[in-house]
């Protein structure tokens, strides 16, 4: 509670522009107490009401702890339930006819069922090799269904989640979908969404990529405010089997690709999409990286066999961009985080041929 306030009353300051930020660094050092302050400038601070004051205290707390604390404004004063509209999966496909494609909309109670039938309809009519799992903007609070949903993937009883109802754990079996699975999120990647990426990952199923997800895989509280409003406060913190917390700063992608929000959500409505004027977006985090603006040249199988047959890594080796005079009739997938999603299954596909290699995260 006392970090809490130190935390307003720096705020406080630096809203009315009467703190640098070097007094700032000190005023964090020093722990003052925050009512002295608080009162000290009421007091001396000319031209602000307690009203302003007020509100730029709470204004720091909530942009203090953006993910774990939200004032929510109800409807006409009537309680606003958690979304629960659309589907579990919004879209099933199948690309280049061996990788399927499962777009999650929200986890919620029957996403595993929903999941595993889709998934079983795909590999009825197609010889598949992989699997795309889409979480971007999807969200949900139900981390029991995070579990579940795992849980078709895990051959093996293995310890997968806990949001404060006990460890749940997988079970074994022999009907698991098999690797390998690549795993889309995004900033938008929220609660129990960003709960069955990471515990995908853990478990060794598929790799994680694209933007750091939200943050938000917290189990939530709710206060009602005098104004009418609610109070969301994250009180628990959710953990994978390990005990490893999910962290409040955003699940960290495996393979980081780097597209602009905006033309995210124009690939996102349509993979085939190609934007006349994609907007750069500066490359900030280290290692792995795609830039939507200059895409590499696509794997195809047919380049992937030449490289294993000279003994070239796949997914480390540098493709030569392909002759101009080759034509292809099939869609070309414009979306970066999907055609890396793609590829890396392709590049795995051809290593897990080879007698001497088997798959591995």
């Amino acid at each position: 509670m006392r970090s809490l306030l130190i935390i307003c009353a720096g705020v406080l300051l630096a809203s009315s522009g009467g703190v640098t930020s070097t007094a700032q660094a000190a005023l964090a050092a020093d722990e003052p107490d925050f009512h002295e302050v608080y009162d000290l400038v009421r007091s001396h601070l000319p031209g602000v009401s307690e009203a302003e004051l007020s509100r730029a205290a709470i204004q720091g707390l909530l942009e203090r702890f953006p993910a774990q604390v939200t004032v929510e404004t109800n409807v006409a004063g009537a309680d606003q339930p958690a979304p629960t509209d659309g589907p579990l999966l919004s879209h099933v496909q199948v690309f280049d006819g061996a990788y399927g494609y499962l777009r999650i909309h929200r986890v919620a109670a029957g996403l595993a069922q929903a999941v595993q039938e889709s998934y079983t309809g795909l590999r009825a009519t197609n010889r598949l090799k992989g699997l795309v799992l889409d979480l971007r903007y999807a969200g949900g609070r139900d981390y029991r269904a995070a579990a579940q949903t795992a849980d078709d993937f895990i051959a093996e009883a293995r310890p997968l989640l806990d949001w404060g109802d006990g460890l749940v754990r997988s079970t074994a079996k022999t009907n698991a979908i098999p690797p390998p699975v690549a795993i889309l999120v995004n900033g938008e990647t929220a609660g129990a969404a960003e709960a069955l990426a990471a515990v995908l990952r853990a478990a060794e199923v598929g790799l994680v990529i694209g933007t750091p997800t939200a943050g938000r895989a917290q189990v939530f509280q709710e206060f009602s405010l005098k104004t009418g409003q609610r109070l969301r406060v994250a009180t628990l913190f959710v953990t994978l089997g390990d005990g490893q917390r999910l962290p409040a700063s955003g699940l960290t992608p495996d393979i980081r690709v780097q597209i602009p929000p905006a033309d995210e959500q124009k690939y996102f409505a349509d993979a085939y999409r190609t934007l006349r004027k994609p907007s750069r977006a500066p490359a900030t985090d280290a290692g792995s990286e795609v830039d939507s603006t200059n895409p590499a040249p696509r794997l195809n199988e047919a380049e992937l066999v030449r490289l294993k047959r000279e003994g070239l890594d796949p997914l480390a080796t540098e493709l030569r961009p392909a002759p101009r005079a080759v034509a292809s009739t099939r869609p070309l997938v414009r979306d970066p985080a999907l055609a890396r999603a793609l590829d890396l299954l392709k590049g795995l596909a051809v290593v897990r041929q080879s007698p001497q290699a088997g798959f591995r995260r």
